[in-house]
C-alpha cells in the first residue's frame, strides 16, 4: 500500500501513528490508576463504597474524567496533527525542490540552485552541497566550452601552415630544405605547446591544482624569482633589480607562487630591452602587494582589462612573434586567485613599460 507513496505521506502517517498512540496509552493509564486512587481517597474520607453517596461521587468523577481527558485528548491530537502535517508538508517541498533541482542539473541546467529550506542545519547543508555541485559542475561545462573554442581557434594556424607546406612539397613547389623543416618543425611545437597549456589553465581554473600553503615571508618569495631567472635577464644584457620595503609573511604554495612571479618576470623579459624590477611592500594592514615592472613595450589602454583573457595578445605587449602561446597570464590569475588574491596590470601606454601587482593577505602575528 505505501510502496510507492512519498516520504511526506509516509512521515504525516507515522507522526498520526505516533500521536494515537501517545493518546491512547495516557488514556489507558488514566483509566487503570485513577479509579483506585479514588476509591483509596473515598475510604480515607470515612464514605463507605457501596453508599449512595459515594455512587454519586464516583459517577461525577467518573465524567469529569471522561469529559476532562476526552476533550483534552482531541484538542492534542488535532493540534499534533496540525504540526505533523505542517511539518510534514515543509520537508516534503523541500526533498522535492532538491530532487527536481538534482534532476535539472543531471539534465545540464547548471546554473540551478536550491534555496535554503530553513528547516535546520542538517537541510541547510544538504543545500549548500547541491548548489557547491551545481557550481563546479557550471564552471567544469564553461571550462570545456571555451577550451574546445580555443583550441579550435588557436590550432587553426599552425595547422593551416603544416597543411599548406606539405601540400607545397607535394606539388615541387617547394623543397625539403633547412627552411622548410625549421617552419614545420615550429608549427608542430606550437601545437605541442598549445596542448600542454590548455591541460595547464585547466587545471588552475578549476582549482584542480594541489595548493600546498605554508608561512613563508614575500623577501623569500621575491629573492628566490628574482635569483632563478637572473641568468637569462644577464644573458640578454637586460638588468633586474629586487627592492623589499616590507618582507611580511603569507600563506602560499612557493612553488606555485615562484611559477606566478616566473612567468610574470619572462614575460617582462620578453618585453624589454632595458630593465626591470620587483618589489614588495605594505599595501595595508591586512594585504602585502609584489609588483613586477619594467621600461619596456608598455601596453594600450583598450587592452588592459583583457590581459589575463585565455588566448589574448595586444598587438605589442603579446605579439606571437615573442613566442607566447597568450596563456600564460591566464594560469597566473587562476594561481593568484587560488591563494586568495588578486592581480592587475597597468601600463601609463606604449613605449612607458608595466607594472604587474600581486596582492595577498597578511598571516597575523
Amino acid at each position: 500500500m505505501l510502496a510507492g507513496s512519498s516520504f511526506g505521506t509516509r512521515l504525516f502517517l507515522a507522526l498520526t501513528v505516533v500521536v494515537i498512540g501517545c493518546a491512547s496509552s495516557a488514556w489507558l493509564v488514566a483509566s487503570a490508576l485513577a479509579p483506585g486512587i479514588f476509591h483509596d481517597h473515598l475510604g480515607q474520607a470515612g464514605i463507605d463504597h457501596n453508599s449512595n453517596q459515594a455512587a454519586h461521587v464516583e459517577e461525577a468523577f467518573a465524567w469529569a474524567i471522561v469529559l476532562a481527558w476526552g476533550l483534552a485528548v482531541a484538542i492534542a491530537v488535532l493540534l499534533a496533527l496540525a504540526v505533523s502535517w505542517y511539518i510534514t508538508r515543509r520537508v516534503q517541498r523541500s526533498l522535492t525542490a532538491v530532487t527536481t533541482s538534482t534532476a535539472r542539473i543531471a539534465g545540464g541546467h547548471y546554473d540551478t540552485r536550491v534555496p535554503s529550506p530553513g528547516l535546520g542545519r542538517e537541510f541547510d547543508e544538504l543545500a549548500v552541497t547541491v548548489n557547491e555541485l551545481a557550481r563546479r559542475l557550471d564552471a567544469t561545462e564553461a571550462t570545456r566550452r571555451r577550451m574546445l573554442a580555443d583550441l579550435g581557434h588557436e590550432m587553426r594556424t599552425p595547422i593551416a601552415t603544416l597543411d599548406s607546406y606539405l601540400e607545397a612539397l607535394d606539388d615541387g613547389v617547394r623543397t625539403f630544405d633547412d627552411d622548410t623543416r625549421q617552419v614545420l618543425r615550429d608549427a608542430t611545437h606550437r601545437l605541442g605547446r598549445l596542448a600542454q597549456d590548455i591541460t595547464a589553465v585547466s587545471r588552475a581554473e578549476e582549482h584542480l591544482t594541489r595548493i600546498r600553503p605554508v608561512p613563508i615571508t614575500t623577501g623569500v618569495l621575491v629573492t628566490a624569482a628574482v635569483d632563478a631567472v637572473r641568468e637569462r635577464y644577464e644573458n640578454k644584457g637586460v638588468e633586474l633589480h629586487s627592492r623589499l620595503d616590507d618582507s611580511l609573511i603569507v600563506s602560499v604554495d612557493p612553488d606555485r607562487l615562484g611559477q606566478v612571479l616566473g612567468n610574470l618576470l619572462d614575460n617582462s623579459l620578453r618585453h624589454t630591452p632595458n630593465g626591470g624590477t620587483v618589489t614588495s611592500r605594505r599595501a595595508n594592514r591586512d594585504r602585502v602587494e609584489i609588483t613586477v615592472a619594467d621600461t619596456g613595450e608598455g601596453i594600450a589602454p583598450e587592452h588592459l582589462d583583457h590581459l589575463f583573457d585565455r588566448f589574448y595578445r595586444a598587438d605589442t605587449a603579446r605579439d606571437r612573434r615573442h613566442g607566447g602561446s597568450g596563456i600564460g597570464l591566464t594560469i597566473t590569475r587562476a594561481l593568484v586567485e587560488a591563494h586568495h588574491g588578486r592581480i592587475r596590470a597597468h601600463s601609463d601606454g606604449p613605449g612607458r613599460g608595466a607594472r604587474f601587482t600581486i596582492e595577498l593577505p597578511v598571516i597575523a602575528v
